[in-house]
């Protein structure tokens, strides 16, 4: 096996075809495919099911990817000690937090440890970040869930295991213009909202995930957009919304929205990363500094 073999095994998994990965490694088609032959045929078995959706792991190529990483990593470690450098650590991140709940947790991990490069990678799309984490290209991963299980939230967890911290909790609102029905009044519940227009985002978005699991189907669901654009239309009266108390503090201080008086639980912001890396330097400094800071 060769290093460069493994880079293409781990591309070729990332993205799921032979043509993304050369696009994204920057090689012809031509030479990944015939990179991912040679390293098939040093091991003599097959490490992809070559389909008509693109390529997916054999079994063996499962157990491959777990050895892959860690052989990647080895290497890396091994570079960096002996020319005395460190890679920075790759962390993603959903947009509809990097600018608000991810800061904190940069900072955590300064005050823990100073000398930390980190670079952070924000992606609309969960399911690329948590295959970016199961891939490897990125170290670990903040985003939005709930429960004892990845995925708990409503969104399916990758078939990989990953391992998870909840680093703080994120409290939900449902706010409204102060001219709805419902302002004002007291001891709500999922069934009062019958009636009521819902404003959403995509269907993979955290906070419609949310509003789906806490709210129930009673209110019809109207497609707005992302956190913004369900805060502005709530406040000329378009619906309502459940929206992050981060988003919409401001509005409701200032007048514009009321929060209406239906509990909704937190959801949680969540590392996650894959166990078999938990040695790497500056992903370990990073679980000490989540791990040790209460929520709150």
């Amino acid at each position: 096996m060769e290093l460069r073999q493994l880079r293409v095994f781990e591309a070729v998994v990332r993205h799921g075809t032979v043509t993304d990965a050369a696009v994204a490694l920057g090689l012809a088609p031509s030479s990944v495919s015939a990179r991912i032959r040679a390293l098939e045929e040093s091991l003599g078995v097959p490490l992809f099911d070559r389909t008509a959706r693109g390529m997916r792991l054999t079994p063996s190529g499962e157990r491959m990817l777990t050895w892959s990483r860690r052989l990647l990593d080895a290497a890396d470690q091994a570079r960096q000690e002996v020319v005395g450098s460190a890679s920075a650590l790759r962390l993603g991140a959903l947009e509809t937090i990097v600018a608000t709940l991810v800061p904190r947790v940069l900072a955590r991990l300064a005050a823990r440890s100073p000398g930390t490069a980190t670079e952070v990678l924000s992606t609309s799309f969960r399911d690329e970040l948590l295959a970016d984490v199961v891939g490897g290209s990125l170290d670990a991963a903040l985003l939005l869930d709930t429960g004892d299980a990845l995925g708990d939230l409503g969104f399916p967890p990758p078939e990989a295991p990953l391992a998870f911290l909840d680093v703080e909790p994120v409290p939900l609102v449902l706010v409204a213009a102060p001219g709805n029905a419902l302002a004002g009044r007291t001891g709500l519940v999922p069934a009062d909202l019958q009636g009521q227009s819902l404003l959403v985002n995509v269907e993979n978005c955290s906070f419609r995930f949310a509003a789906d699991r806490f709210l129930g189907p009673g209110p019809a669901r109207v497609r707005a957009g992302g956190v913004a654009v369900m805060r502005g239309w709530a406040e000329q009266g378009l619906g309502i919304a459940l929206l992050p108390g981060f988003a919409v503090a401001d509005a409701v201080r200032r007048g514009s929205l009321t929060a209406l008086d239906l509990p909704v639980p937190d959801i949680s912001l969540r590392l996650v990363w894959r166990s078999d890396r938990e040695s790497l330097p500056g992903l370990r400094e990073l679980l000490y500094a989540c791990a040790a800071t209460p929520f709150g």
